[in-house]
């Protein structure tokens, strides 16, 4: 029975793939590409437990187990590093993710397409400016001397003398969050702008029939439409908390905020890049990378078992 079943998929396969061969092959490019440059570097994640030594080669180098993850527990830097990943992942995530979602539902209730696709436009296009871009306009809009947010402060009488937010760590967190909120707020509202597109208008013609304001409408019919993308979208992002990118926290450190500013990613290239420590650092990003799949396995399951919407 088994081997009937055997033989019954193999010639299915075969019949689907002598009359769709061109797709079959329209595939290759794609299957040698995530063979070549996610699947074949995988095998690096070994450095993490080797004595790494670039004349010996990885598979030379000595295996030395556990080593190099109990050097980063047992440092000063690991709690601190772990602590500020933490903060600002959870920050971007409580932050930046409803206000795509509340961006995406203001873009819906506007009536003149002109004006809604403007506005779509200038909410997303900041997404497209480089990261060291969007950090050089902060430190000169921010500048104490010459920014135009402190002589606005100071006009406004809000403050007595000028603010350092740049070289501060108490304004850092607020500062990475603020520019996340610029600059792709409107991007990661395009997803939700299309769950929102895919609504049946019956619905909201039964809803006005029924005598629902629009304020009504947006939360018994909007809200529930798009749900099952906004859990889905939720899910994706909690396994993107520890993942902080280092472009945008390195480019706004200094000596001066080093006690906020410090994430897992910069001291991992810190330690890789500038140190070359490959070992060390890849035992640190391989921690990283497993602490985030476990958190998106966790978020996956209770979604699950919640309101039975999940990645798989």
């Amino acid at each position: 029975m088994q081997d009937l079943r055997k033989k019954s998929w193999r010639t299915a396969w075969y019949k689907s793939f002598t009359k769709y061969w061109q797709l079959y092959l329209l595939l290759i490019p794609v299957i040698a590409y995530y063979v070549i440059f996610k699947y074949k570097p995988m095998l690096g994640v070994q450095i993490a437990f080797r004595d790494y030594k670039l004349r010996r080669g990885m598979w030379g180098s000595e295996w030395i187990g556990f080593k190099h993850f109990q050097r980063f527990f047992s440092s000063y830097w690991s709690g601190v590093v772990i602590r500020n990943t933490l903060i600002i992942g959870f920050l971007s995530l409580i932050f930046c993710f409803p206000f795509s979602i509340c961006l995406a539902l203001i873009f819906n209730e506007l009536r003149s397409q002109r004006f809604k696709k403007t506005m779509q436009t200038i909410t997303y296009a900041p997404h497209f400016v480089s990261t060291i871009v969007v950090v050089g306009m902060m430190t000169a809009m921010c500048s104490p001397s010459t920014g135009i947010v402190n002589k606005l402060l100071l006009r406004l009488g809000l403050v007595e003398e000028p603010l350092y937010f740049m070289g501060s760590s108490r304004y850092f967190r607020f500062m990475y969050i603020y520019s996340a909120l610029w600059k792709d707020g409107g991007w990661n509202a395009i997803i939700f702008i299309s769950a929102l597109a895919a609504i049946d208008p019956s619905l909201y013609e039964a809803a006005t029939v029924d005598g629902a304001s629009r304020l009504q409408q947006l939360l018994h019919v909007t809200l529930p439409s798009i749900l099952p993308t906004i859990v889905i979208m939720l899910i994706l992002e909690s396994g993107k908390v520890l993942n902080v990118g280092y472009e945008k926290a390195y480019a706004m450190q200094n000596d001066l905020n080093m006690s906020v500013s410090e994430v897992i990613s910069t001291y991992s290239y810190k330690q890789g890049l500038e140190e070359l420590q490959y070992d060390y650092a890849t035992a640190i990003g391989l921690f990283n990378s497993v602490i985030s799949f476990a958190m998106l396995i966790t978020v996956n399951a209770i979604s699950k078992r919640a309101s039975e919407t999940s990645l798989f």
